[in-house]
């Protein structure tokens, strides 16, 4: 069993091509023997973005703080604090910050995925 607190989590630059103002922790993965699935928690500063991007697997969100649009394709819909989104797999998407304070979600993938 791990219990970690996303305070003791390393964070690090999302370093993608179309992504500003990014970072990435991982408060439990593969590396932690979790055999299925992988915690990744994102925070987008104000006017910071993921890329617009689609992928083979769904992705499952929960968003802890702040509020933003998450594109489906090219519609914008609006996501706060308290919001899940579920991405589906090969579905077009970006995460946005509209807002003025960080936008913080959580992203639940397949390990593989990792």
């Amino acid at each position: 069993m791990k219990i970690t607190s996303l305070q003791q989590c390393e964070s690090s630059t999302v370093d993608l091509a179309g992504a500003a103002g990014a970072s990435r922790q991982l408060p439990i993965g593969k590396a932690d023997g979790a055999p299925n699935f992988s915690i990744r928690v994102f925070t987008l500063e104000p006017g910071g973005h993921t890329p617009h991007h689609q992928h083979e697997s769904e992705h499952l969100n929960y968003i802890i703080a702040g509020r933003g649009v998450v594109m489906e394709g090219d519609t914008p819909r609006t996501v706060q604090a308290g919001d899940f989104v579920l991405v589906k797999p090969q579905e077009k998407h970006q995460y946005r910050n509209t807002g003025d304070r960080p936008l913080v979600f959580m992203c639940m993938v397949p390990s593989q995925y990792e």
